[in-house]
């Protein structure tokens, strides 16, 4: 008798309870997924797609209320001017709340920035590129402590820049004694300070330095946001902060350099506003700058929840609002019009993000 075939048989005893179990390969799910789905995942992975397309809707419902006139390159460039600082605002409260974070207090900061560069060149005489230079140290230093009390005392962003409002708008008022530095006093030391005021041709279009600022300055914290270790390490901490931490990140120095360069980034748009402004105010404190700024991020997409947005939308947001604006003067509309389409403008961006966040949940 021939030895019995014992090739397809377990070896080991422990390998006798797999023969009869199942051989087939783990595989994706592929099926394929609705139009609903597809939109929700498109617009997931292209934050500035959905500011974009109601910037498209907004001009086009303008335009065919108003007619030619709106269309014309002077009076969407005019928008653009109008909507400088408030970008440029946009762009700091961008790179905070990305964090999951918010400062209320980046208003105040622009403002107190823009007494000093002018205080410093008119009333004591500093050369201006001194005077510029000190508004940008104070600028810095002002988002330099909102990173600190948030980052190393952890406090928690919205208290901590609730209360930096009240002591820096407070000492802009005491130091300033609420006066206004006139554009002629500035102009007849220094033609600096309203660098940002000039302005040129592009064929019919008018554009101002402030505007190419604006541009330049959003496209350089794009860059940086997607191409950097520190912009990747920025969204981490914002998408979750114990995860960010346990790969490595140090997000406290994180925390601190967002605060920081919103800081010194409200110190730019101080000097954007002088040019735009020609005169500089105290009183310009109670604006509604921070939620201006809040306002053009939220509509652009930013998600309040931290960690996900793309700062083009925060571009956007503010283009969607100095449209709504101007689009709403050329018609002789109330302006109150402007405060409740910006409202529900707000709410819907809010209602968006939470329904794109599901595919990521």
């Amino acid at each position: 008798m021939g030895e019995p075939n014992t090739a397809a048989q377990p070896s080991q005893e422990f390998e006798k309870v797999l023969v009869n179990s199942s051989t087939q390969v783990a595989s994706f799910d592929t099926h394929d997924k609705t139009a609903v789905q597809k939109i929700q995942h498109f617009l997931h992975s292209t934050p500035a797609a959905v500011p974009f397309i109601v910037l498209i809707a907004a001009i086009l419902i303008f335009g065919i209320a108003i007619g030619g006139k709106f269309f014309s390159s002077y009076t969407l460039t005019l928008i653009l001017q109008q909507t400088a600082i408030v970008g440029i605002l946009g762009a700091a409260q961008t790179l905070v709340i990305l964090t999951a974070g918010i400062d209320l207090s980046i208003g105040v900061i622009m403002v107190l920035s823009a007494v000093i560069m002018g205080n410093c060149a008119v009333t004591y005489g500093l050369p201006a590129p001194i005077a510029i230079f000190i508004g940008f140290v104070v600028g810095g230093a002002c988002g330099f402590l909102n990173g600190f009390l948030v980052s190393r005392v952890k406090l928690p962003p919205f208290i901590v820049t609730l209360g930096t409002w009240y002591v820096i708008m407070s000492t802009n008022f005491i130091y300033s004694a609420n006066a206004t530095i006139r554009e002629a006093d500035v102009t007849a030391v220094t033609q600096m300070l309203h660098l940002f005021g000039v302005s040129f041709k592009v064929g019919s279009a008018v554009f101002t330095l402030g505007v190419v600022m604006m541009v330049v300055l959003v496209f350089g914290l794009w860059y940086a946001l997607n191409h950097t270790a520190w912009g990747r390490h920025l969204y981490a901490v914002g998408d979750d902060p114990e995860a960010a931490k346990l790969s490595g990140i140090r997000t406290s120095r994180v925390l601190l350099s967002a605060y920081t360069l919103a800081g010194l980034i409200a110190a730019l748009a101080a000097w954007v506003s002088i040019g735009r402004n020609g005169s500089i105010s105290p009183s310009a404190a109670v604006t509604d700058y921070n939620l201006q700024a809040i306002t053009a991020a939220v509509i652009g997409g930013i998600s309040l929840f931290g960690g996900r947005g793309s700062i083009l939308g925060t571009l956007i947001g503010a283009m969607i609002v100095g449209v709504v604006s101007m689009g709403l003067n050329m018609l002789g509309a109330d302006p109150q019009w402007k405060v409740f389409l910006t409202g529900v403008l707000i709410i819907t961006a809010v209602a968006i993000d939470q329904w794109i966040r599901k595919v990521a949940g």
